[in-house]
């Protein structure tokens, strides 16, 4: 049996390349099953000892774009996200545009009255349907290595109990839950503490139900970024003006203007967009 190479992770670990790993990703993603095993193997034969995950990554999503934009679009949410900074605030826009999707009303940037001092909080919604109150923390990270940890869980539930033990009417916005929101993953310490003290966590794969990819993929909120025939440029240009989402430029391509692309290159573009909401 041929042992398969030992790779490097993008937090520096190192494991034995899982083949079918990487096939459950590309069929995830949309690809079908032959393409998807088609693509494994030809990594598996031709991958080197000690190569790196993000060359994995690449090598695999080369291929993909070469059968299916789309689907390689969809393959690149996880990198996608990591696209949005360097500044959380697209990030930010991004989580309310999704919660806005799925029915909330949301203010980003709003200042609450604490028991001892008021706070910022990153994003406060409501659903009138639910009757629900929620505020989240967002911490945006551009490396994928990178997991928000304890202290940062620890921090969150300090400015949530002194939010929650503020009067009402000194308050004067109701919460029935605190939140703390990441693009990335979260240490094990900060899961369990979370767990323990009762801190709400989304991120990109937790919780392992209804975590942030899932959300995602339900209502069809995708970060510009995904799109691959858009250049680093023209999706920055895309972010500064407030489009975020693949689905704003289908309702509005006039917001592709800014790029001032060919009839050609926007047509492309409206194609990937659909394609990607359509899998």
């Amino acid at each position: 049996m041929t042992t398969l190479p030992i790779i490097t992770k993008a937090d520096g670990s190192k494991e034995h390349f899982d083949p079918e790993r990487l096939t459950v990703s590309l069929e995830r993603s949309g690809a079908s099953e032959y393409s998807a095993q088609k693509i494994t193997d030809s990594i598996t034969s031709t991958i080197a000892p000690g190569a790196s995950s993000k060359e994995i990554y690449t090598r695999a999503f080369s291929l993909l774009r070469s059968e299916a934009r789309p689907v390689a679009a969809r393959y690149a949410l996880r990198r996608a996200l990591l696209e949005l900074g360097p500044s959380g605030h697209p990030f930010e826009d991004f989580i309310s545009h999704l919660y806005r999707k799925e029915g909330w009303k949301v203010e980003t940037r709003k200042i609450l009255q604490g028991k001892c001092v008021a706070h910022e909080v990153d994003f406060y919604a409501s659903h009138p349907e639910r009757n629900m109150y929620i505020a989240a923390e967002l911490k945006y990270h551009n490396d994928p290595a990178y997991k928000t940890d304890l202290k940062v869980a620890l921090y969150v539930k300090a400015r949530f109990d002194d939010i929650f033990a503020s009067d009402e009417e000194v308050r004067s916005h109701h919460i029935d839950r605190g939140l703390l929101v990441t693009n990335t993953k979260f240490t094990s310490e900060a899961i369990a503490y979370a767990e323990c003290a009762g801190v709400e966590l989304l991120g990109w794969g937790h919780p392992d139900e209804n975590n942030l990819f899932m959300r995602m993929s339900r209502m069809k909120v995708y970060p510009i970024t995904a799109l691959t025939g858009l250049s680093r440029a023209e999706k920055r240009l895309l972010i500064e003006q407030g489009t975020i989402a693949v689905d704003e430029i289908l309702q509005n391509r006039k917001a592709l203007d800014v790029c001032h692309l060919s009839p050609a290159q926007v047509g492309e573009i409206v194609a990937e967009a659909n394609g990607l909401l359509e899998l």
